[in-house]
């Protein structure tokens, strides 16, 4: 029995009772092993009705859209259309924020590896139609910026809607029609959507979330976040082996298994070099590429990107060396566990390679004077204040606001225990794992700048 047979036959033996307990409705496992593909899926794909998943069920991908918009953006520069290195102004005059010299100075290259330094979760709605991204970047000229260009990670959907618009001006035609163009049709894909139109044509799964701690995951409200956010996750959804395609492409060299090109060979090994190293987190990559996160501690080069979007969440890896990709799509429930259950046996298995463990707090955490990290962080969607007690242990408290609070998140107050440096970890888990908090930023000694989860959310008050 070859390896991917018999992956396949654990697939059918373990995953429906991983799924039942990691409460995920529905999901599918795909894997690409040099260019053989092996596929499987269970449960389904709206609780309210019980239809079930298959193989070709659609999932939305989320934020592993970034990787489509950033391979858009490499091939205009292989093609000698744009400059990476240039100012994002050069080809999109009309983008604005409210630094004007941090806009006039962010380049593309910033923007793909999440260091351009201004606010990021910005999910403004300006419409279904096809100038939706246009308008959505006439919005962001009161948009802060938190650090100078290039100083720092911190993660940004706006600056990948940014990127989006840079397409659709270069390309002259939407960002729709730009997938379509220049990554669909060149990698032959016939089970991928954008947005529900397209999507309830196929066999589409639904979101779930659950109502509260302990409750049991509900189909979600709506199934899809704006459009205006589709260069940065909203509308993309496909079925896993259209995912490998887009993989097997990178994995390739920037060619389709047809042996279309789709990339410059360069182009697609620049994508995947490191070009920022992340705080100590162990949840994200721990460090970005043009796009890619990257994954240390695997003993091997693990690339990829994960997603979330309303009750539904993706995760792709590639091994490079191995030639290797596995994608995880799940519609809800606890899917970090899920993940780790699941491609941490698939990588095990297929090539030695154990994922890296998530952070879990220390047995016996040492003592912390949180004086560096006390006080206030803001962002547009979120105050979180971070204390200490008078018994030494360090909270903080997040109060969502703006489009956060009219989303229905409430007001959490956490635990926090002593990691490792400047990091902090969440006591107790939350969705299957503990958020790990980095205090970044100022003087030796002094107050932390920010408080970063990936994120970097600024310091407003002591």
């Amino acid at each position: 029995m070859s390896k991917l047979n018999e992956m396949r036959t654990w697939w059918e033996e373990r995953l429906p009772g991983l799924l039942a307990q990691y409460d995920v409705p529905g999901a599918v496992v795909a894997v690409d092993l040099g260019g053989e593909v092996a596929e499987y899926g269970t449960g389904v794909l709206n609780l309210a009705t019980g239809v079930e998943v298959d193989t070709d069920t659609l999932f939305q991908i989320g934020s592993i859209t970034k990787l489509w918009t950033a391979t858009l953006v490499t091939q205009l520069a292989d093609e000698g259309m744009i400059d990476l290195d240039a100012p994002v102004r050069q080809a999109l005059p009309e983008f604005r924020i409210a630094d004007e010299s941090a806009a006039a100075a962010i380049t593309v290259r910033q923007l793909l590896c999440h260091t351009a330094g201004f606010e990021g979760d910005i999910f403004t709605d300006t419409g279904r139609d096809d100038d939706c991204v246009e308008k959505y970047v006439a919005t962001l000229g009161d948009v802060p910026q938190l650090f100078p260009p290039g100083r720092l990670f911190s993660y940004n959907n706006a600056g990948y809607c940014v990127l989006g618009r840079l397409v659709e001006v270069v390309r002259g035609k939407s960002f729709a029609a730009c997938l379509r163009d220049h990554l669909f049709t060149p990698l032959g894909l016939t089970h991928v959507a954008y947005g529900p139109d397209e999507a309830i044509l196929h066999r589409a799964a639904v979101g779930h979330l659950r109502s509260g701690p302990g409750e049991p995951p509900r189909p979600a409200p709506v199934w899809a976040l704006a459009p205006s956010n589709a260069p940065a996750g909203s509308m993309l959804a496909m079925r896993p082996r259209d995912l490998l395609a887009f993989a097997r492409m990178h994995l390739g060299g920037g060619t389709a298994a047809d042996g279309t090109a789709v990339l410059g060979e360069a182009a697609a090994r620049a994508m995947r070099e490191r070009e920022v190293e992340l705080p100590r987190l162990g949840v994200m990559g721990d460090a970005w590429g043009l796009g890619w996160e990257i994954f240390d501690g695997a003993g091997t080069g693990v690339i990829g990107h994960d997603g979330t979007t309303i009750g539904q969440a993706a995760f792709l890896r590639l091994l490079p060396e191995h030639d290797l990709a596995v994608t995880l799509l799940t519609n809800g429930g606890d899917p970090v566990g899920l993940f780790h259950e699941v491609v941490g046996h698939v990588l095990r298995e297929l090539t030695g390679t154990e994922l890296a463990a998530m952070p879990v707090p220390p047995a016996a955490p040492r003592t912390v004077d949180a004086g560096r990290y006390t006080g206030t962080y803001a962002s547009r969607l979120f105050d979180n204040t971070v204390s200490q007690d008078d018994e030494g242990r360090v909270w903080v408290r997040c109060i969502p606001k703006d489009l956060a609070a009219e989303m229905g998140a409430e007001t959490t107050t956490v635990e926090l225990v002593a990691l490792e440096g400047d990091t902090l970890i969440a006591r107790e888990a939350e969705s299957g794992y503990h958020q790990p908090y980095a205090f970044v930023g100022g003087d030796p000694g002094g107050p932390a700048q920010f408080l970063h989860t990936g994120r970097a959310d600024r310091r407003t008050a002591q």
